[in-house]
């Protein structure tokens, strides 16, 4: 039987792409399954899709209504929902704060929530979908960058700090997906994420075998562990290979 055999999930941000993925994959494995998007038309079809329950809105505001669509308990919780921001150090006030709130505060709201009744029953389960950006970084994408930075740095404190009182936590840091995503990221998505680009039920795969294996970080691109022991090892070096790409990006993509 498996793990998730009546679970109660919720995945934010599941209209499509790596949360549709996410959620798919969930209800395979027997879960009741919520699916949260903005985009209700998104969310019912996917719910529709695979058994599951459709609560469209804000990521940030989910956790109660999805709860009770779930009879009152939220095993997992999927923090997929996210917002590519793309842009430099000048751009909008408005676009650092919504990359902000989306692809950190709504973990952070969501973790508040969630938290007293998993620490009390002694489990629960907390993925995060961070991206590669959040470990190394992406070109031509401050805001992104940074908010996921941040979405790391959560991630790994929830687990350092609660693991020992049952919370599992899992940080999913894929590098390009086939998804709308990578579209609107332009020509710098063309040069550093499309060559590599893998599925999105590439990602839900990854996630599964790592929570088999109890990780906390989830790679679904097996190169992104040599760049981060490069970044850390030698993180001049990196740098300067980081700006090579910049220069290309600008001579041909701009």
């Amino acid at each position: 039987m498996s793990t998730f055999q009546g679970a109660g999930v919720v995945v934010t941000g599941a209209g499509g792409g790596i949360g549709a993925a996410l959620a798919r994959r969930f209800a395979a494995e027997g879960a009741r399954v919520v699916v949260n998007d903005l985009d209700p038309a998104r969310a019912e079809q996917v719910a529709d899709a695979i058994g599951g329950t459709a609560v469209p809105g804000d990521a940030s505001a989910v956790v109660a209504e999805a709860r009770d669509a779930l009879g009152g308990t939220v095993d997992v919780y999927c923090a997929n929902a996210g917002l590519a921001s793309p842009g430099d150090a000048f751009a909008d006030e408005a676009v650092w704060s919504a990359a902000w709130d989306v692809n950190v505060m709504a973990h952070v709201r969501a973790a508040r929530t969630l938290l007293p009744d998993w620490l009390e029953r002694g489990q629960g389960r907390f993925v995060s979908t961070v991206s590669a950006a959040g470990l190394l970084t992406m070109i031509g994408a401050a805001p992104y960058s940074v908010s996921k930075h941040g979405a790391y740095a959560f991630a790994e404190w929830l687990s350092l700090t609660y693991r020992h009182r049952g919370l599992k936590v899992h940080a999913i840091c894929p590098q390009g997906v086939r998804t709308d995503m990578l579209t609107t990221a332009g020509s710098a998505g063309e040069l550093v994420l499309a060559p590599t680009a893998i599925e999105p039920d590439d990602v839900a795969e990854a996630l599964f075998s790592g929570m088999a294996e109890d990780r906390f970080l989830i790679l679904p691109h097996a190169e992104v562990a040599e760049y981060y022991r490069a970044r850390a090892a030698e993180p001049e070096r990196w740098l300067g290979g980081m700006n090579r790409v910049q220069r290309t990006w600008e001579g041909t993509g701009r």
